[in-house]
């Protein structure tokens, strides 16, 4: 679902150990990578995300985007960007949930390098990169966690081969070093490296995500945005709480297993949204977000019941997809990145 992730410029990354950048790059987008094989059910058949979990989802994209075309002043085209489109699910189901009016001024474009899907809307425009110069609603639902970075070790990259074996790399440089020193500064960069290298950081035993390829991905994709709202949605993590270990891991068939970079399986990391957040930006998990978006675990009263059984049951199946949606400890723990340019805050 990635948009950009490029390798990192090692000689030959087909032979022997490879960073890690390169080796999500090679296994995800690269010749029959997980994400641009043109057979198979896609993504949708590995994982299970908010968009596929239910349309309640993308009924609540649909009113982010009516409050937006509301701050707009209700122009006569209104940009719908999707970032990591997977087979445009969210995209279809944004356009179905739209007031019909509002609809037929959409430009709705799915951003991907797969490509397009048969049988996908006339109405999509299918991409490999942001467009330039939109006005409206860049929306981006698990998407950074698949642009691909480095991991860090004891003040080393990680390298990797096909098989997933690891293997301790070369030490740090100064970009990456620098990252992770403001960014997620417990991993330690400390140790193993040349006395003098890091000085006044904490040498740690942990492992580190670098997350600077997803802070560049998403300040390019906010920067084709002439005016709207930008959001992107992931698993993430604060720097006030990274994970030790870091949270590198697969998907395949369904289940998580472990992340081999040879194609056969998504090869994903949490994000560090904080550090992707440009001025003016709000951070938020999923459950406060598609709680300002009206999206209610809540019953239906008993008494609907016996005055409208039909009602009832369709009242009891959004409830349970809502409490999905909201829920701790799962899809409700997503953070959501709202990135507003030239317009008002949201949540207001």
């Amino acid at each position: 679902m990635s948009t950009q992730g490029e390798g990192n410029g090692q000689a030959d990354p087909q032979a022997g150990p490879v960073r890690w950048r390169t080796a999500m790059e090679r296994a995800l987008y690269g010749p029959d990578g997980f994400y641009v094989r043109p057979a198979g059910p896609g993504p949708a058949g590995h994982f299970r995300t908010s968009v596929h979990a239910s349309p309640l989802y993308a009924r609540a994209v649909a009113r982010l985007l009516l409050w937006v075309d509301g701050e707009l002043g209700h122009p006569d085209e209104l940009d719908l960007v999707d970032v990591g489109a997977g087979r445009g699910e969210l995209l279809a189901g944004v356009l179905a949930a739209l007031p019909p009016q509002t609809a037929a001024r959409v430009r709705p474009y799915g951003v991907e390098r797969a490509g397009r899907p048969a049988g996908l809307d006339g109405r999509i425009s299918w991409v490999s990169a942001p467009p330039r110069g939109t006005r409206g609603l860049l929306f981006a639902n698990e998407w950074l966690d698949n642009v691909p970075l480095d991991l860090a070790e004891d003040g080393r990259y990680v390298e990797v081969t096909r098989d997933g074996t690891e293997h301790p790399g070369g030490p740090l440089d100064g970009p990456d070093r620098a990252w992770l020193e403001r960014w997620w500064p417990r991993a330690g960069v400390g140790a193993g490296v040349e006395a003098g290298v890091g000085a006044g950081v904490e040498a740690g035993t942990g492992r580190a995500e670098i997350g600077r390829p997803r802070d560049e991905a998403w300040a390019a994709a906010v920067a084709t945005l002439d005016r709207g709202l930008a959001v992107a949605v992931d698993y993430a993590h604060t720097r006030e709480a990274r994970p030790p270990f870091g949270t590198l891991t697969g998907f395949r068939a369904g289940r998580e297993t472990a992340p081999v970079p040879d194609g056969s399986c998504d090869v994903t990391a949490h994000v560090a949204l904080d550090a992707c957040a440009g001025p003016g930006a709000t951070l938020l998990t999923q459950r406060d977000a598609l709680a300002a978006l009206g999206v209610s675990g809540a019953r239906p009263p008993l008494a609907l019941a016996s005055t409208d059984p039909a009602a009832y049951v369709r009242g009891l199946s959004a409830a349970g997809e809502a409490a999905e949606l909201t829920a701790r400890g799962g899809l409700g723990d997503f953070g959501w990145l709202v990135q507003p340019v030239g317009v008002g805050p949201w949540p207001g």
